[in-house]
């Protein structure tokens, strides 16, 4: 028999602030992340707005001047979401037995910055220039190494890497951890730092971004009839999910269980996705089946709403393909719309808002929808946020490569 797992800890890391109340009362009040990007020169570039993490990591208790030399950006945004969701979850891991605690912290592409910056090096320094850290800094394992080395966490310890499914793989990996019995917690996420000088020119210059340089803000536009494409965005997000007994057993305060996970691939096109929703169908449908509930018991959706004119078709497409009648029903709304897409991050992100959703009772809006494409004709939450009691929430993440992950959370 799987053992349950619940979610007990939070925390993110985003262009609406690090701390999650922050985070949480922005996106209830429809505001958005989205801005000019500052952390390199983009004066070159079509696309110049971005969802930007503005933070001093050495000023906020996450890592020492000397730690930094030691981690890309997307390691420091997952150490300080993990230290959040660590510190909201209340565990003390001295006192856990290490190896039934563990690690899955994924990321879609990894450490880029520290990649472009000692290729830049290399190229006009010499070869004797390049940093010795480079390797341990780009590599895609290095949250999940350095979240485990900060917690003493000695359980199964590991990163995914499926571009913006990543997050949700990664904890549906962990979620498996607990229910097989592998483990008693994991701290699980993802994290992602893409916006970089390579990292904006290869999505720009792929025409999958959106052009509204004239209205930034307005520019993710989830299920939108004028939607172009969707903002790069950085970010992290981590949470901790205990088997319940555990959790039960030490008086934790619980948001909601993980209750099911179902991933699929599209086996199609490299970054387009399946035109009918095929393969996010299947994966909601392996969701739904590993939860042991019927599609009429799901409240909301958190969707993948990356506002890109394929994207949000296909899954509208899937969305209906798995509920039918009751698709009507659902309310389905898009964290995108506020910060841009996270890529590999997204997942986690959502995973935070759902267990939120659940625990708060608000339903959190999709912002910019002013004129709804008629392909796309669910209840998308549009524009204001809504109080609701949701018992049952699913999450989904789709990325390039033709790889799809679902989540269901449930009140318990």
């Amino acid at each position: 028999m799987k053992r349950r797992a619940v979610v007990t800890g939070v925390g993110v890391v985003t262009s609406l602030g690090r701390k999650v109340d922050v985070f949480w009362d922005r996106i209830v009040r429809g505001d958005s992340g989205v801005g000019p990007i500052t952390l390199f020169d983009v004066s070159g570039y079509r696309v110049q707005f971005g969802g930007q993490v503005h933070w001093e990591p050495e000023n906020e208790d996450i890592c020492t001047a000397k730690d930094l030399k030691r981690l890309d950006r997307f390691t420091q945004f997952a150490i300080g979401a993990a230290k959040d969701a660590a510190a909201d979850s209340g565990i003390d891991f001295s006192k856990e037995e290490p190896y039934r605690c563990g690690v899955v912290i994924g990321s879609g592409i990894g450490g880029l910055w520290e990649f472009e910056t000692q290729e830049e090096r290399m190229l006009h320094k010499g070869i004797d220039k390049v940093s010795p850290f480079t390797i341990p800094k780009l590599m895609v394992n290095s949250a999940s190494g350095h979240v485990s080395a900060l917690y003493g966490a000695k359980g199964p310890n590991f990163a995914v890497a499926t571009a913006c499914a990543s997050a949700a793989n990664s904890i549906g990996s962990a979620l498996r951890a607990i229910q097989y019995g592998d483990a008693d917690v994991m701290i699980t996420g993802a994290s992602e730092a893409a916006l970089t000088p390579i990292g904006l020119a290869g999505f720009q210059n792929m025409r999958a971004l959106s052009f509204r340089g004239d209205a930034p803000q307005q520019a993710s536009r989830p299920f939108d009839v004028d939607r172009d494409g969707f903002v790069l965005a950085e970010g992290a997000g981590v949470i901790v999910i205990e088997e319940l007994e555990h959790a039960r057993r030490r008086g934790a305060r619980i948001y909601a269980e993980l209750k099911g996970y179902g991933a699929s691939g599209d086996a199609g096109h490299i970054t387009q996705p399946d035109e009918e929703g095929r393969g996010g169908a299947h994966a909601m449908t392996m969701a739904l089946q590993d939860a042991g509930i019927g599609p009429e018991v799901v409240d909301y959706i958190n969707a993948h709403g990356t506002s890109t004119p394929l994207g949000d078709v296909a899954e509208t497409k899937a969305v209906k393909r798995v509920f039918g009648g009751h698709a009507k029903r659902l309310a389905i709304s898009s964290t995108k719309s506020h910060l841009g897409h996270t890529l590999g991050a997204s997942g986690d992100i959502e995973a935070v808002v759902c267990s939120l959703t659940i625990s708060r009772g608000v339903i959190t809006p999709t912002i910019n929808l002013d004129t709804p494409d008629p392909e796309c004709d669910l209840d998308y939450v549009p524009k204001v946020a809504r109080d609701a009691k949701v018992d049952v929430a699913m999450s989904n993440s789709f990325g390039f490569g033709g790889h799809n992950g679902s989540l269901v959370f449930a009140r318990i």
